[in-house]
């Protein structure tokens, strides 16, 4: 596994080298050891999936609070996104800026968030699904979010926004 740090602090790009041969491909998605060489010491409480079915919607901007917050490690397994992680660290120099990857099933990559950032993605093909690893548990009490459309961040979103959930639109602004 390849890990690239990326302009956020504690926001890496990890790259599977897949071994293929004329039946497919194998690829490991996690490896505790390679990934405790950047710091992720915690270890994956909970794996979740997601399928979307509409090109151009937004899930996001999601996150936990303390005592919950968690690290998540997000690959696309089919179809494609642009994946999105937001520094909402006020002790950050990287406070409130965003950087987004396009995820797709065919390119082994995926985005590992560190704690304090929210996170979303929007499809950019039909019938796109997610694999999530977290750090920790779905903890409602501790479930936060901010607009995909929020001004102070400034997302540029590759497509038109087509779908969104009616939590996602009533997130709070910044």
């Amino acid at each position: 596994m390849k890990t690239t740090p990326l302009e956020l602090n504690g926001l890496y790009l990890l790259e599977t080298e897949p071994f293929k041969d004329h039946r497919g491909q194998f690829a490991r998605l996690f490896c505790a050891r390679e990934l405790a060489e950047i710091g992720l010491e915690k270890p994956i409480a909970q794996i979740n999936h997601s399928l979307t079915r509409a090109k151009g919607a937004v899930r996001g901007m999601h996150f936990q609070r303390q005592p919950h917050a968690e690290v998540k490690i997000v690959r696309c397994l089919r179809g494609a996104c642009f994946d999105v992680a937001v520094d909402l660290r006020e002790d950050s120099p990287t406070y409130l800026r965003w950087h987004g990857e396009i995820l797709t099933g065919e390119n082994n990559r995926a985005l590992l968030i560190p704690e304090g950032f929210a996170h979303g993605f929007q499809t950019l093909e039909p019938d796109t699904e997610l694999l999530y690893f977290h750090t920790d548990f779905y903890t409602p009490d501790c479930e936060g979010g901010v607009r995909h459309d929020d001004p102070a961040l400034g997302i540029k979103w590759p497509l038109p926004v087509c779908d969104l959930s009616a939590r996602d639109k009533n997130h709070p602004l910044l």
